[in-house]
């Protein structure tokens, strides 16, 4: 009998290899991997030595007859792990090059192939060869063996990553890095001095560990990206029955790191699409019910912009959170809310939105005389973007007030005349017994600190937090007073202004959100491929992207782990060509046994999309709509369709984008919700966001297609 209880470790490839085994092989698979968990010492489990293996500990234990799992089992110490499936000859080839430490610069096991060499020239990408072999211009020459070693890298690896020439051939030689290595040589090559790696990697020389400690190593975030330790044979039957899902587990270090910790104030989060921002905001909301506010009474809100996230949002955090802790959660979008909170405190106003407000602001409108210099869009768009926005409740603030992002000057004499309108505006809406959404928000926001500390919430979780506006975060800020004592954790938002397609920029400082010193950055997308990824990355290259406190935001640094095709851009000269290649592509992408539910094809409109709709089932395609304010259901069969705006959030292997023409996208100011004299700049960017977030929603393959004349967008690319 073993002095300690073993610890018994699986590497994330062994679920990704199971999901791929025929029904027969999984379950031989589980059974071994249940034995193996109960006790991995036990003589049922017959291990057998790798001769002339690179690692001594390597074992091969047999799980049928088709199938070996290779085992690092201890010579000293109670730690066993679970590496890697595969056919007996495979198994023992893996086996044969490969051994596990522990780095003690990242206290993280690493499993590496162990071959002191250069990257095979063949390997690396053409555009770079000539660099790679001649030795001159090459990635990391400045970077000493010392650094390298800082950064995570095993000595053996050192001349493989003295033979990159390029980003290229990084990207290229992905896998014959340990994940924390690899994640600190695409910060380096990025531009990052060797220190800012080390920072926004948060590894800390206090956390080393000795090269034997591999029970410390396997609690590290870095160890824990990649390895799943068998505690609860609940969890690990979770694993087993959704082995693609390993979002749940598999969390990257620099996610765990943010989820898994204690702030003493508002966090704010950043990275561009596909880098797990909403992953990390579900993890973060199940660790805070878990472990921090597991109390009766403690709650936490998980909130968003729209419905349809937030049902969304509800769905997937089922699945990882136990019922006790899923108990603690409220998700909900912020305008329901506010709505809620608003009615059970008497509110005498309906809250109304869009078209349901035209009546009344025509009809402020119309108060100003005829042939004015001002139409109703620009007055709508300065009452949204510059009123509403600053909470401007008289014209002596509206007199000095900054109009950053509008097209048009306005002398204050212009300021005095269209000022009656906004008045006029606001006494209809009183009269009608109506707010709009920014006034309730700002209604709930004074009842708030009216009757001070009066919400359960010890902890409030914000997704595509880009997207709100500033009353918005003044009212978040409200509902957990900065009055309150002992306020850790209070305030989490995750965001990307890359993606920002609705409301007006936001400083979260003005908002009296302070994250100074508590501002992080997610870099990988492991969602889209790098050909999508560099597609899509291009929409906005030279755009200024705020960070949502009055900063920039960039993308350096960011970057996919996986490879596939490029993006297909399609042109055809008419509507009816352009569907019938749709049928032709959407046929080729099933043809392998791909359900049609994992396509989804989206246009810019929703007139158009009913174009599509109508098309497509004249051709006989199965279509199903991505309702509103409703969870995605892929039990559902049928090609999904959705507009562009439906589809944030959600993720597809096959994306397909419909007419991506001329005035349609970018969307023509007369069919936009902004006005002629709204800044171009600014308008342009937001419907090249729209186009991003519509690209990268792609996991496999990404299809854009037009009819007539094409967008410029296209054209740019």
């Amino acid at each position: 009998m073993l002095p300690h209880k073993p610890i018994v470790a699986i590497s994330h490839e062994i679920f990704r290899t199971y999901a791929t085994l025929p029904q027969k092989e999984q379950n031989r698979t589980r059974e071994f991997i249940e034995r193996f968990r109960a006790n991995p010492d036990s003589p049922s489990i017959n291990y057998e030595t790798i001769q002339g293996a690179a690692d001594s500990r390597m074992r091969s234990v047999r799980i049928s007859q088709g199938t070996r799992g290779i085992v690092l089992k201890p010579e000293q110490g109670n730690v066993y792990v679970l590496l890697h499936l595969a056919s007996h000859d495979d198994a023992y080839a893996w086996a044969a090059r490969r051994r596990a430490i522990v780095n003690t610069q990242t206290g993280s096991i690493q499993v590496f192939e162990a071959i002191e060499s250069p990257i095979p020239a063949a390997t690396l990408e053409q555009s770079s060869e000539a660099t790679s072999i001649t030795g001159q211009c090459l990635l990391f020459s400045d970077t000493s063996d010392p650094d390298l070693q800082r950064l995570g890298v095993p000595a053996e690896l050192f001349p493989a990553v003295r033979s990159l020439g390029t980003e290229a051939d990084l990207d290229a030689a992905r896998t014959r890095f340990p994940a924390d290595a690899y994640d600190a040589l695409l910060l380096r090559a990025a531009g990052y001095t060797v220190d800012e790696v080390l920072r926004e990697l948060e590894r800390s020389a206090a956390a080393m560990l000795p090269p034997t400690d591999f029970a410390g190593a396997l609690v590290t975030p870095e160890s824990r990206q990649t390895f799943f330790v068998v505690e609860d044979e609940g969890e690990l039957e979770r694993m087993l029955n959704a082995p693609l899902e390993q979002w749940r587990v598999f969390l990257h270090a620099s996610q765990r790191r943010l989820v898994e910790r204690q702030f003493n104030g508002p966090v704010r989060v950043l990275g561009g699409a596909g880098t797990g921002k909403t992953v990390v905001a579900m993890h973060r909301a199940r660790w805070l019910a878990t472990r921090i506010f597991a109390g009766t009474d403690d709650r936490i809100l998980f909130t968003t912009y729209t419905r349809n996230l937030a049902a969304d949002i509800q769905a997937n955090l089922a699945k990882i959170c136990p019922t006790d802790a899923l108990r603690h959660i409220e998700v909900v979008n912020l305008d329901a809310w506010v709505a809620q909170f608003l009615r059970r405190h008497g509110y005498e106003f309906q809250i109304q939105f869009g078209r349901d407000l035209e009546g009344a602001w025509h009809e402020a409108f119309a108060q100003l005389p005829e042939g004015g210099a001002f139409d109703s869009a620009f007055l709508r768009d300065e009452w949204e973007y510059v009123v509403q926005a600053q909470g401007l409740e008289r014209l002596e603030e509206y007199l000095t007030a900054p109009r950053l992002g509008r097209g048009r000057r306005l002398s204050r004499t212009e300021r005095r005349d269209i000022w009656p309108v906004f008045e006029d505006y606001r006494a209809r809406l009183n009269a009608r017994k109506v707010r709009e959404s920014t006034d309730a928000m700002r209604d709930a926001r004074h009842l708030l600190e009216t009757k001070g500390d009066i919400l359960p919430y010890r902890a409030i979780v914000v997704d595509e937090a880009q997207d709100m506006g500033p009353e918005a975060f003044r009212l978040l800020r409200a509902m957990i007073p900065i009055t309150r004592p002992n306020r850790l954790d209070d305030l989490f938002f995750v965001g990307d202004g890359h993606q920002r397609i609705y409301g007006p920029r936001v400083v979260l400082s003005r908002c009296g959100v302070d994250i100074r010193g508590r501002s992080r950055k997610l870099y990988v997308n492991y969602r889209t491929t790098d050909e999508i990824r560099r597609w899509a990355v291009r929409l906005l290259e030279g755009r200024r992207i705020d960070d949502l406190d009055g900063g920039a935001d960039d993308q350096r640094g960011y970057r996919s782990l996986v490879h596939g095709a490029k993006p297909i851009v399609k042109r055809c000269s008419t509507f009816r060509e352009e569907v019938e290649y749709l049928c032709r592509r959407i046929g080729e992408l099933t043809a392998d046994g791909t359900l049609l539910a994992s396509c989804c094809l989206v246009a810019r409109t929703h007139a158009l999309l009913e174009q599509y709709r109508a098309a497509l089932g004249d051709h006989g395609v199965l279509v199903f709509p991505i309702e509103p304010r409703q969870a995605e259901d892929r039990t559902k069969p049928g090609l999904r369709i959705a507009t562009l705006h439906r589809v944030k959030g959600l993720e597809f292997d096959h994306m397909l984008i419909a007419g991506v023409n001329e005035e349609v996208i970018p969307l023509h100011r007369r069919n936009a919700e902004f006005s002629s004299d709204f800044d171009d700049e600014e308008y342009e960017t937001r419907e090249r966001a729209l186009f991003y977030v519509g690209a990268t929603r792609a996991r496999r393959t990404l299809t854009i297609s037009s009819f007539g004349a094409e967008s410029p967008l296209l054209i740019s690319q």
